[in-house]
């Protein structure tokens, strides 16, 4: 299969290319992340804001975009702009508007901003990925498949939304655990998330999915004990942490308290699992998000030592 991807050297893009080792890659990015990861495929380097001629008179049998934009008007233009059989597009579970309650593929979402923003707005994140999933849609038809994304983890991961727990509990010692342990947790590596949307694109298969995991319920404290601390965590409550200053999610990843945003931790995926998604080990993405993150050294600053430290004593 030629395959065209947008994107493919950064996070989700290594899954795809990785997913993609039996198929003849052309890559579409601006050359600028790890252009040397990988030198045997193609790349066309390309500000896909600028002109697209490039990708003009060329034919491959399917694409996967990752959306490198994030604005409904630049999708239109590079979806028009390139001639594939099938189209693969890249969104997200915050497409969702209600995420109080379970989710499902016809749950209601956001509108799309009115007028459309010069530039990306992470406020309109939702609307904005509304906006590209229709566009798709218009241009494609039924010649399109939807992933909407949950969150992504695994090496390579710019966020540190997971990886700071595979560090945390390494390091050993007292562990806090935030609110309860029975919250709801959805997560997907991003090798299986890659895996997924290759298979969408070699099966050409249409429709809309949410794309998360795993596929069976998983709570907070089975994921703090699979990565590997079952006798070391102290649960403290979440109006504690809330009090403290502690930010949920970015500060102290994975933990999502009350009831607003529940939702985005139990969304449906049956449809996702019955065309073809499947799942690694929670074990195993932990263990490789580890050893690729003390490679890599620092990430993104979460919850501080010092910090835990002091909220751990007045526990």
């Amino acid at each position: 299969m030629k395959l065209l991807v947008f994107g493919g050297t950064k996070f989700l893009g290594r899954g795809v290319v990785e997913a993609a080792g039996a198929h003849d890659v052309t890559l579409v990015n601006r050359g600028r992340t790890n252009p040397d990861l990988y030198p045997d495929v193609e790349t066309i380097e390309l500000d896909l804001t600028a002109d697209l001629e490039p990708l003009h008179g060329r034919q491959w049998d399917a694409a996967i975009d990752m959306d490198p934009t994030q604005l409904p008007r630049e999708t239109r233009r590079r979806a028009e702009a390139v001639d594939v059989g099938h189209y693969v597009f890249v969104s997200t579970i915050s497409v969702y508007s209600d995420t109080s309650q379970p989710i499902d593929e016809s749950s209601a979402l956001f509108d799309p901003p009115d007028p459309e923003p010069e530039a990306f707005d992470p406020e309109q994140y939702g609307g904005l990925k509304v906006g590209s999933e229709r566009v798709v849609q218009e241009v494609f038809g039924e010649r399109s498949a939807i992933a909407r994304a949950g969150l992504i983890v695994g090496p390579h991961d710019p966020t540190d939304r997971f990886t700071y727990w595979p560090r945390r509990l390494a390091e050993g010692g007292t562990v806090l655990a935030p609110g309860n342990p029975e919250q709801r947790v959805q997560l997907i590596d991003a090798r299986d998330l890659g895996a997924f949307l290759v298979l969408l694109a070699e099966q050409r298969t249409s429709g809309i999915f949410n794309a998360t995991g795993p596929a069976e319920p998983l709570t907070l404290g089975e994921t703090l004990e699979r990565i590997g601390g079952a006798d070391r965590l102290m649960w403290v409550d979440s109006q504690t942490l809330l009090d403290a200053g502690v930010g949920p999610w970015m500060e102290l990843p994975l933990w999502l308290p009350g009831e607003e945003y529940a939702g985005l931790l139990q969304a449906d995926i049956s449809r996702a699992l019955a065309a073809g998604l499947t799942f690694r080990p929670l074990e195993e993405t932990a263990r490789d998000t580890l050893e690729w993150s003390l490679e890599a050294g620092e990430q993104r600053p979460t919850l501080s030592r010092e910090k835990e430290r002091e909220l751990l004593a007045g526990a």
